[in-house]
């Protein structure tokens, strides 16, 4: 006869059953429910939610630099001013988001727990490689939901341990996957972002340089983004940057982050436009 557990603090014995490392797997058998997407919503419907918007990231030597704008926006108005939108995924990766903010931070916790999950059952780290695809999957999963405009588009980036250098991958609404050379950038001021890394980057920057070239191009997509929230002085509300090297996960404090968006600030009354690469 099985046991019956209801009432004793005991869980089910499928609950204690060694299988797949992933949560995932886990959670779709036992709890479907509480994945993201599940079930949708009913044909025709029509949410209006705060969505965040741009997201930016800058390989350099010895790391790779993830930021977020701190704007959430819901249709024309200004939701939230100091919205977060860059999270650690784990001690070597980071998750940027963009698109529907509420959906969005649900899945980078589900990440975080998924990747927390395998390594306690495999006893080792996932490669960045599968962590990458394991956010593929979660993507693809809110499928349902993105058709309905509550699309949900995060940026991947990670110190990678075997190969010895930053990456960082770029994903659409269908969980499509590609690995971005140097820079990329998504969401809403993401043509502008990337105009400006495009013009800025260079293969040897440094953190400190990496740091300042993703506050500029946010800066450049603020300028023209209505979105895309720029430094706010007034509030001392800045962008959230992180540096991933093989030491680490490390957010840079907000006196850091300070300091490099009073610089670019100042230095933006003399050439409003920003600095200019060289013709040739």
């Amino acid at each position: 006869m099985e046991a019956n557990t209801r009432g004793t603090g005991r869980l089910p014995a499928a609950f204690l059953t060694p299988g797949s490392s992933s949560f995932l797997d886990f959670l779709a058998e036992h709890k479907p429910e509480l994945l993201p997407g599940h079930g949708g919503l009913p044909a025709g419907t029509v949410v209006e939610a705060p969505h965040g918007t741009t997201i930016v990231a800058a390989v350099f030597d010895g790391g790779v630099v993830i930021a977020g704008d701190r704007r959430a926006t819901m249709g024309n108005v200004i939701a939230q001013r100091d919205i977060e939108k860059v999270f650690p995924a784990d001690e070597y990766s980071a998750v940027g988001i963009a698109g529907t903010a509420g959906l969005a931070v649900e899945m980078v916790r589900l990440f975080q727990l998924e990747l927390e999950h395998y390594e306690k059952i495999e006893g080792t780290t996932l490669s960045l490689e599968g962590k990458a695809n394991r956010l593929t999957t979660m993507i693809r999963g809110n499928l349902g939901m993105a058709m309905q405009g509550l699309a949900v588009v995060p940026m991947f980036a990670g110190y990678d341990l075997d190969r010895g250098r930053g990456r960082i991958f770029n994903y659409d609404v269908t969980g499509g996957r590609s690995e971005e050379r140097g820079f990329a950038a998504t969401g809403s001021g993401s043509v502008f972002a990337r105009g400006s890394l495009k013009k800025l980057y260079r293969e040897d920057l440094t953190a400190e340089q990496a740091a300042t070239l993703v506050v500029q191009a946010l800066y450049d997509a603020a300028d023209d983004d209505s979105a895309t929230g720029g430094p706010d002085l007034a509030r001392k509300i800045y962008p959230i940057v992180s540096l991933i090297t093989e030491d680490g996960f490390r957010r840079l404090t907000e006196a850091e982050v300070a300091e490099i968006a009073v610089a670019i600030t100042d230095e933006r009354l003399a050439r409003p436009n920003g600095p200019q690469a060289p013709l040739i």
